[in-house]
């Protein structure tokens, strides 16, 4: 395998300090894997399934590899149960097929239906469209209409998008009662799917038309293509030519990328406050946006970026506020205690 990239070591740093022992689904994930009682007392092993649990769960964009060594692959297996993910199944299958036909003259071969109509291949078509319903936004010489319809497009894809994935990944509800929704909830509301959900329909729903909104949305659509492309189409003649190099650099800047749109919805926070004092003032609205910045700015998924610029605004702004006007001290340390009040 080729030797990682800083951002994927980043991401193993954080997947190994995970509490996984406080998490419940981890419980719940561990007792569905089916391997050897001497295989699970394995370090490796346990490690193995904790990056995948943490790719599951908390950040989809960890590449696992697989277990190197040859026993590990064939007596550690998994049963393609609810906590497989499609192509850890597909994996099993074509291991399996080739362990039961060695030695014998027939062994079957993978058959080239891999791209079939999974979730990836769903992210990937829905995220495409919403790459170009955001470019289409954004060009100044699209008429009005166009870019309008265009722009909330973007959103609305988008918000399609995450709602499938939190559905695919964490079903619906176990009933429709308080309880059971207020559990399922809890497991949501931290995931960047979740987050992105509610950063569209925030502006979705909005009349006021803030294309600076769309850089988030580009940033994840960008992130998904390229991860979709360079995986699928890596062989092909087209991708070689055209698209390699622009998704190589994608995912090789992808804290890149999340540190841009942790600045633009942090921006954004700040264009509604302005706007409460324009005729598009919208008051709800601007109060849920930094109930969702207070979010992003505790959920693992996109703290360390939303805290990293935070802490950058405060070393510019604080001493200009003790300097200059120490009465807004008072309601800063306000604003702070709920802001870091979880």
């Amino acid at each position: 395998m080729a030797e990682e990239e800083d951002p994927q070591r980043l991401k193993k740093v954080a997947a190994a300090s995970y509490d996984y022992e406080n998490d419940p689904r981890w419980a719940e994930y561990w007792s569905n894997i089916l391997i050897p009682p001497h295989m699970a007392s394995r370090s490796d092993v346990l490690d193995h399934y904790k990056r995948k649990f943490y790719q599951r769960y908390i950040d989809p964009d960890l590449v696992v590899e697989a277990i190197a060594t040859g026993s590990s692959s064939q007596s550690a297996r998994p049963t393609p149960s609810s906590s497989s993910t499609p192509n850890d199944q597909a994996r099993q299958r074509t291991s399996g097929s080739t362990t039961r036909t060695s030695g014998s003259s027939t062994t079957a071969a993978p058959t080239p239906t891999s791209l079939r109509w999974d979730r990836q291949t769903i992210h990937f078509s829905v995220n495409a469209w919403v790459l170009v319903m955001a470019v289409l936004a954004i060009i100044p010489l699209v008429p009005a209409n166009l870019s309008n319809r265009a722009y909330r497009l973007s959103f609305m894809g988008t918000a399609c998008s995450s709602l499938y994935s939190l559905y695919s990944l964490y079903g619906k509800p176990r009933a429709w009662n308080l309880q059971a929704l207020q559990v399922w909830f809890q497991s949501v509301i931290a995931t960047k799917d979740f987050i992105y959900f509610i950063y569209c329909l925030t502006f979705v729903t909005s009349h006021l038309h803030l294309k600076f909104a769309l850089i988030p949305v580009i940033c994840w659509a960008l992130e998904h293509v390229a991860k979709f492309l360079r995986r699928n189409f890596s062989r092909a003649s087209a991708y070689r030519k055209y698209l390699e190099e622009p998704c190589v650099w994608v995912e090789s800047n992808t804290s890149t990328l999340s540190i841009l749109s942790s600045q633009a919805e942090i921006g954004l926070g700040f264009l509604l406050v302005l706007s409460l004092f324009s005729w598009q003032r919208n008051i709800i609205q601007t109060f849920m946006y930094w109930q969702l910045l207070k979010l992003m700015y505790h959920a693992p998924v996109t703290a360390g970026y939303h805290q990293s610029v935070w802490a950058n605004i405060g070393r510019i702004v604080n001493p200009l506020v003790h300097r200059y006007a120490p009465f807004l001290n008072t309601p800063i340390s306000a604003v702070q205690r709920w802001w870091f009040r979880q």
